[in-house]
């Protein structure tokens, strides 16, 4: 039996008090967050999709961590596309990736609704597009793009990223001698690629694209 039941579902905004989207869901979050009890149980759907991916999985990652590790350890159920949250498993004591099933044939999708352990590498939101009925041109430029990106997302994971951002600039330090190339080379020098998860190559990507700007 549980004693609060916290939800963070859903998404509106508060026009009349000049409160985004994204400002309505921090302060259901910072209220869930700040009220937990020990017999409490957290439903979370989504958290962090109201700003710019960089900040939404940085957000999502450490209430899921600050969650974990609270000295209350409530029941908690976070619902999320951030693949990159499957990692949390292997690093946080009590938390465990389910995924919902689903049956893929010839471009088709059924939702089998049933849950089994695992977190997801896969998002669905073409083809959920598709049964709403969105115009075949827009999801086939959709699928274009998302080809594209899932390229592009495949050559900046990890070590793999760091080392090709590490190339590129000392090849243009060779070409100009540019005080902010210089910090951005002792920047990554200074980075252990071997202890970096993808969540924080990502992350230190964003730092180091924020300094050539």
């Amino acid at each position: 039996v549980v004693d609060k039941i916290f939800t963070r579902v859903g998404a509106s905004d508060n026009i009349s008090q000049g409160e985004s989207t994204f400002m309505v869901e921090m302060i259901e979050a910072a209220s869930i967050l700040n009220n937990i009890s020990p017999r409490s149980l957290v439903l979370l759907d989504e958290v962090g999709r109201g700003t710019s991916t960089y900040d939404g999985v940085s957000l999502a990652w450490s209430i899921s961590e600050y969650i974990a590790v609270h000295e209350h350890r409530p029941k908690t159920m976070f619902a999320t596309h951030y693949h990159e949250l499957n990692e949390l498993e292997t690093k946080m004591e009590g938390v465990v990736n389910y995924h919902v099933t689903v049956k893929e044939t010839d471009g088709n999708v059924l939702f089998l609704r049933k849950m089994k352990p695992g977190g997801s590498e896969h998002s669905f939101g073409i083809h959920v597009a598709r049964m709403a009925g969105v115009p075949a041109k827009v999801l086939s430029r959709a699928e274009a793009i998302l080809h594209r990106l899932e390229a592009d997302r495949s050559d900046i994971s990890g070590r793999k990223t760091l080392k090709k951002v590490a190339d590129t600039v000392q090849l243009q330090m060779f070409q100009m001698e540019d005080p902010k190339l210089k910090e951005v080379i002792q920047h990554l020098q200074a980075v252990d690629v071997n202890t970096l998860t993808p969540i924080e190559a990502l992350m230190k990507l964003n730092e180091v694209k924020q300094m050539l700007m």
